[in-house]
């Protein structure tokens, strides 16, 4: 009887140590599958704040400038973001880390708005399914919903935009840093100019622990010149013509500037201004003055808002007689 109930105890823990719910083995499983492909990029919550560059900007600076720039994917400085055309091993384009990122819940991204900004907020993040079909991206749903797509059929943008927010900190060094991504296809119908079509914004600060994992080629001349994605934003090592700065009316450069000329122009006054701070030829001196005059403008309207005191009558003394040139008087006439 002893041996029965000794024998029937070690059994039953035997079954419940090799035991595991199927769910646990359904994620494990799935996660093995996922290692074994190339686009796979996995990082723990620990890694995600230790995997990136760029620092994040302080909440109060003394200055600061919001421009947009448009990357062209022809430029040799941009084809690190569009080779390798199709995976690689284990190496992959931009795009390619990013959709796939996004098709596996691991990174938000979030509609392209009709004023052309971002905003990165829970109802206006993407609808995933909306935007393959309105791209025409052919893709595949499993049993459990989730998205498949062949390499194949993984478009390649031509273009991004990109934000970078330009600004002076406390201690009055300037900074310049990436805050959202969007790849753009450029798509031409009947032989006609092909037309810019941006796809959806990337908040770069959720991405950058991924890019921070992904090496890239950067020179066709050396192979061997590679560095992080994260690194190739954060050093800049991109070429961008600006398109658009953050103001008061949100227009882009192209509907205030009438010709190419002065689209130019424009673009290169606004690249001085950014140098110029950068070199510190606007001097710490000059920003205070500049913020002196501004209090003091406020102050000054506000004190024209303010409803003035009236003024007491004084009664005006009488004035004395004038002296005739021949010294005799005069009446004043009052």
């Amino acid at each position: 009887m002893k041996k029965s109930i000794l024998l029937f105890l070690t059994l039953a823990a035997s079954l419940m140590v090799n035991a595991q719910p199927t769910k646990r083995l359904q994620e494990q499983q799935a996660q093995k599958e996922a290692e074994k492909s190339p686009t796979a990029v996995t990082i723990s919550d620990r890694a995600r704040s230790q995997y990136t560059a760029q620092t994040a900007m302080p909440t109060e600076v003394q200055w600061r400038r919001d421009i947009y720039r448009e990357l062209d994917l022809k430029k040799e400085k941009n084809a690190a973001l569009y080779y390798p055309e199709q995976p690689l091993g284990d190496r992959v384009n931009f795009f390619t880390l990013v959709l796939n990122l996004i098709l596996d819940g691991k990174i938000k991204a979030y509609e392209y708005r009709l004023d052309g900004n971002e905003l990165f907020t829970p109802d206006n993040e993407l609808d995933v399914e909306n935007m393959l079909d309105k791209f025409y991206i052919y893709y595949t749903k499993d049993e459990k919903g989730k998205y498949k797509i062949e390499p194949t059929d993984i478009p390649s943008p031509e273009k991004y935009y990109i934000k970078e927010s330009n600004y002076l900190d406390q201690l009055s060094n300037f900074q310049t840093r990436v805050t959202a991504i969007c790849p753009v296809l450029m798509q031409s119908d009947f032989g006609e100019r092909p037309t810019a079509y941006p796809m959806f914004w990337l908040n770069y600060d959720e991405i950058s622990p991924y890019l921070g994992q992904t090496q890239v080629m950067t020179s066709s001349y050396n192979n061997t010149s590679n560095m992080s994605l994260d690194d190739y934003f954060v050093m800049r090592q991109y070429e961008g013509e600006i398109y658009k700065t953050s103001n008061l009316r949100n227009m882009p450069l192209s509907e205030y500037c009438e010709t190419d000329e002065e689209l130019q122009a424009e673009r290169a006054r606004i690249e001085k201004q950014l140098k110029d701070f950068q070199n510190g030829l606007w001097s710490e001196a000059d920003l205070k003055e500049d913020m002196k005059a501004q209090t003091t403008d406020e102050t000054s309207t506000k004190k024209q808002k303010e409803p003035k005191e009236p003024k007491e009558k004084k009664e005006k003394a009488p004035r004395a007689p004038r002296q005739s040139a021949s010294g005799g008087e005069r009446l004043s006439v009052h």
